[in-house]
């Protein structure tokens, strides 16, 4: 197949999920570049149609039932970034059972995390450092499959479970047996004395918020990150790296 115009209903179909309304709505996404593509329809994520570039057509002969040949034009229109990638693919959101995580170790939640590329990077650390599961918790939190959000992933998105819980209710009933721990800046122990018992949940707060008093009172332990006097916080991407870091791979 051959797309050359961008009033074409496929292609306007396709703009559409740059808006979370239509991603939620069609249970699509949209993926940029040759990187996220190939790991996405590596890791068994279905993708429904990939646009392609005349120049870059024979990179994506792995998936060449669904591939359509376009121009930079189409490629622009489509495209959430200043230059248009050699493709564009339009895949389907993964979606999990909640109950998969009463049997995971090592959980991270994130309560209203509203900067898409901290959350990105968060993802990414997530897989790096043995998490095996990420909830995302309250009604503020950014969409995953924003495409800003899955360009900061490089690849990890499909790589870990991550799942919205909108209800208290819900974690108080799939956590209950879990070590549940708040990270906040007056805390019970210091990081790098902190040995965690599994399985676990580390919880983290917005930068603006930090953690509500629902999950302040719901954790069973706290910890913080020993820094300089003189450095008030850190940015949320790099406390969790830090603090998965400590905690899955060194404790």
């Amino acid at each position: 197949m051959e797309i050359t115009s961008t009033n074409n209903d496929l292609v306007k179909d396709t703009v559409k999920l740059q808006q979370k309304k239509y991603r939620t709505k069609s249970g699509k996404f949209i993926l940029e570049g040759y990187k996220a593509i190939k790991e996405a329809f590596d890791s068994g994520i279905k993708l429904e149609y990939i646009f392609a570039s005349e120049k870059h057509f024979e990179d994506y002969s792995f998936a060449k039932d669904i591939l359509i040949k376009t121009n930079e034009n189409v490629l622009k229109k489509l495209a959430t970034t200043d230059s248009a990638p050699s493709a564009l693919a339009i895949g389907y959101q993964k979606q999990y059972d909640i109950n998969i995580l009463k049997n995971k170790k090592k959980v991270i939640l994130l309560e209203n995390i509203k900067d898409l590329g901290n959350l990105g990077t968060i993802i990414r650390s997530s897989v790096a450092f043995g998490a095996d599961a990420i909830v995302l918790y309250g009604g503020e939190t950014v969409d995953i499959y924003n495409p800003k959000c899955v360009r900061a992933t490089v690849g990890n998105l499909w790589k870990i479970p991550i799942i919205n819980i909108d209800k208290f209710s819900d974690l108080e009933n799939i956590f209950q047996n879990f070590e549940r721990i708040a990270t906040l800046p007056r805390a019970q122990h210091l990081l790098k004395n902190y040995k965690i018992k599994t399985p676990t949940l580390i919880m983290f707060g917005s930068e603006a918020d930090g953690l509500s008093d629902d999950l302040i009172k719901f954790s069973t332990s706290s910890v913080k990150i020993e820094m300089n006097k003189t450095v008030e916080s850190l940015n949320l991407a790099s406390s969790v790296s830090i603090i998965l870091y400590e905690l899955f791979i060194e404790g």
